[in-house]
């Protein structure tokens, strides 16, 4: 795998980066619920985040929404941990509860994606681990992100959530070095589709880690 080396565009402390995730986290939990197709306004993220009924809200979606905040949370919370195969499970268990057809565990099966023909092999434990240390060996913090975002979602690590799950830590790498926010902005959720579905389909990093590069890592 031939990793581009993508100097880092922010430099906070943590503390501070802690601070922005947090004034944020709205906006956040509602890019990443819409990344991965709920049905939600942000002004009814907002309503559901504040513990107030939704009408016209699935149950499924206000799952997605609630258990977002908690992995969020959890996250912020544990961001000086270290990060392993193991944390990255918890954060899928927080992201994922009730959804997924088992959550905090890697996939044992087989599973396909919408829109492409492409079928990820089912994870390897052994594998996962030596290509998260040569992405997290990478030089700067931002290429550790983006790409640790992009391989774990082509990957399928779990049998759902993955989006959401490959967002979050990509969001631990960044913020934990204070380095940034990781998130798809609603704007660009059709160019990042359609540049997802072919990364999918050839594996090809060059199509889409300059995109990500220059519109979804945000400095403060």
């Amino acid at each position: 795998m031939a990793f581009k080396n993508y100097p880092d565009k922010c430099n906070m402390s943590v503390k501070e980066n802690v601070f922005h995730a947090k004034k944020l986290i709205v906006q956040n939990i509602y890019n990443s619920a819409r990344l991965e197709g709920c049905n939600v306004t942000f002004p009814q993220t907002e309503t559901i985040l504040s513990g107030v009924n939704v009408p016209g809200v699935s149950i499924d979606d206000i799952e997605c929404i609630l258990n977002l905040r908690n992995a969020w949370r959890y996250m912020l919370k544990t961001i000086e941990a270290p990060l392993t195969l193991d944390y990255i499970c918890k954060i899928h268990s927080e992201v994922a509860r009730n959804e997924a057809l088992e959550w905090g565990v890697l996939r044992n099966g087989k599973v396909g994606i919408s829109g492409t023909a492409y079928i990820p092999p089912v994870p390897d434990e052994k594998e996962i681990i030596i290509r998260l240390n040569e992405i997290l060996s990478l030089n700067s913090v931002t290429s550790r992100s983006i790409y640790y975002f992009l391989w774990a979602t082509r990957s399928q690590l779990f049998w759902d959530g993955n989006k959401r799950t490959s967002t979050l830590i990509a969001n631990k790498i960044l913020i934990s070095t204070g380095k940034g926010i990781f998130t798809v902005k609603e704007k660009d959720l059709l160019e990042f589709n359609a540049k997802l579905l072919a990364f999918y389909d050839r594996g090809n990093y060059s199509k889409i880690n300059d995109f990500l590069y220059e519109n979804c890592i945000i400095c403060y």
